[in-house]
């Protein structure tokens, strides 16, 4: 199959480009604030009164959104190329070029999380849970983006439905965006939707959190074999990708809180 040739800029109007990429940041964050505050309306899945009102997530958003920006270069900076912007610091504040790490950005919420929630006197998981409901919705519109970028492709494959990606050679590849985008995106929403709704998963605090951190880390760790590895990295130790071994901590992460949160309720 060839690439479908979709241009990464939607529109520009002088000096304002607005990207695919872009947009996906936006929408996904404007769903993230109104489903966080759909689940303060929500009184029946939670274990006694809504532990927040919807005024805390309006709060939030800036704190969140700052973090998983920052972090997300700074990470991309840190963990995959860093030799080359210590070369060319003035290269790292250049997001337009490309160049964000979900990793990172796990990172930089997790720290603007427990900021926020130290200020406010709130509890930090129970608004680690509320933020990784939110989460794969941004993920999948991320990925999505990552394919009209025609980026981040996967390796060389004959599955009929492999693509020739521009600037890829010639050869068709996995379309990894796409298994990252149903894999991390959409069934790790349905998954955390059931928990949620039918399994009264918030009132256990840091369940939510637990399933997101295992259920994306073994998603990525295991589309990575898939995907083609960063070209300056390749495989690092053990022939696996640097996505693959940031995952690892992630996965451990899962099930620690998912077992802590279950010994709690037992």
């Amino acid at each position: 199959m060839q690439f479908p040739n979709i241009d990464p800029v939607i529109f520009e109007i002088g000096p304002f480009v607005l990207r695919w990429y872009s947009l996906a940041y936006m929408v996904g964050l404007i769903f993230a604030w109104r489903y966080a505050v759909s689940l303060a309306n929500r009184p029946a899945i939670w274990a006694h009164s809504v532990p927040y009102t919807p005024e805390h997530v309006e709060n939030y958003v800036p704190w969140v959104t700052l973090g998983i920006i920052l972090g997300g270069r700074l990470g991309y900076v840190s963990f995959y190329n860093p030799s080359y912007y210590l070369a060319n610091p003035s290269d790292i504040l250049a997001v337009w070029h490309g160049g964000m790490s979900f990793h990172g950005g796990l990172i930089g919420a997790i720290l603007t999380t427990y900021i926020y929630t130290r200020r406010h006197k709130l509890s930090f998981l129970m608004w680690a849970d509320i933020t990784a409901a939110c989460a794969p919705v941004g993920i999948f519109l991320g990925r999505i983006a990552n394919f009209i970028n025609g980026e981040l492709w996967g390796r060389t494959s004959d599955v009929a439905w492999a693509i020739v990606f521009p600037g890829a050679g010639s050869l068709p590849r996995h379309p990894s965006q796409l298994y990252e985008a149903v894999l991390e995106g959409l069934l790790l929403m349905f998954v955390i939707s059931i928990l949620i709704f039918k399994f009264r998963a918030l009132t256990k605090t840091g369940l939510t959190a637990g399933v997101f951190a295992l259920g994306y880390g073994a998603a990525r760790f295991t589309i990575e074999f898939f995907r083609e590895p960063d070209k300056h990295l390749g495989l690092i130790a053990m022939d696996l990708s640097m996505g693959q071994l940031l995952s690892l901590p992630l996965i451990l992460l899962g099930l620690y809180l998912i077992r802590r949160a279950l010994r709690k309720t037992a």
